[in-house]
C-alpha cells in the first residue's frame, strides 16, 4: 500500500524553504540611528529631493520615487533630476537659486556612505517522522533504536552572505541651511533594486512624518 502525505525528507526540505522565504519577507531597510534638532520648531512645506548616487538611472529613480511618495502623503516635493543638471555636481549657488525659484523651504539629501558584507550561519536541524518527540519510546533497546534512526533526516547548516549598504539621509531647512533631521540606515541588497528603493523611501518618510517635520 502506498503511503499518503509528505515524506520526511520532503517535509524537511519544505521547512527549510519556508524559513528562507520568511527571512526574505522581512523589511530590507532598518534604521540604525536617528537624530532630530529638538530646538527646531518649524515645519517644511515644500522639499527638494537630491540623491548623491553615481549611477544616473538609480539616482533618477530614487529622486522621483521619494518625491512621489511624499506627494502621496500630502507633502509638496520636487525630484532633483527635474531641476538640477544630470551630468555634473550642482554647486551651492545653483541649488539656492532653484530653491528660490521653486519656493521650496527644505532640502532632503540621501547619500550612500559605505557597503559591507554580513554573514549569517543557519544551523542544521533534525526532523523526525512525527510531530512530537519522546526519546524513551525507542531508546530502550538497540534494535528498536537502530531501525528508528533510519527515519531521521538531518538538514545541514549553511551560511548566507548578504551585501548591506549604509545610507545617510539628511533634511535641511533651506532658509537657515541648518540640519534638522538625520538618519543612518542599513539596507540589505537582495532582489529588484527599484523595490529596495521604494521600501527605503517608505521607511524614511514614515520617520520624517513621525518627527512632525512637515506641514
Amino acid at each position: 500500500m502506498k503511503k499518503s502525505g509528505i515524506s520526511i525528507k520532503t517535509g524537511a526540505l519544505f521547512i527549510t524553504f519556508l524559513f528562507i522565504m520568511t527571512s526574505c519577507a522581512t523589511t530590507t531597510t532598518k534604521m540604525k540611528n536617528v537624530w532630530r534638532d529638538s530646538n527646531y520648531g518649524g515645519k517644511i512645506k515644500k522639499v527638494l529631493v537630491i540623491g548623491v548616487i553615481k549611477r544616473p538611472g538609480i539616482k533618477r529613480f530614487f529622486e522621483l520615487e521619494m518625491a512621489q511618495q511624499l506627494e502621496a502623503r500630502g507633502i509638496e516635493a520636487i525630484a532633483g533630476n527635474l531641476v538640477l543638471p544630470h551630468d555634473k555636481k550642482a554647486d551651492k549657488a545653483l541649488i539656492v537659486s532653484r530653491l528660490k525659484e521653486l519656493n521650496a523651504d527644505g532640502v532632503l539629501i540621501a547619500s550612500l556612505i559605505s557597503r559591507k558584507t554580513v554573514e549569517q550561519y543557519i544551523p542544521g536541524d533534525v526532523y523526525y517522522g512525527r510531530a512530537y518527540y519522546i526519546p524513551p519510546a525507542h531508546y530502550r533497546g538497540l534494535h528498536p533504536y537502530y531501525s528508528r534512526s533510519h527515519g531521521i533526516v538531518h538538514s545541514p547548516g549553511y551560511t548566507l552572505s548578504n551585501e548591506v549598504v549604509i545610507v545617510e539621509t539628511n533634511l535641511f531647512d533651506a532658509g537657515s541651511e541648518k540640519l534638522v533631521w538625520s538618519a543612518l540606515s542599513e539596507t540589505f541588497v537582495e532582489g529588484d533594486s527599484e523595490k529596495l528603493i521604494s521600501t527605503f523611501v517608505e521607511v524614511m518618510i514614515n520617520d520624517l512624518i513621525k518627527q512632525n517635520l512637515f506641514e
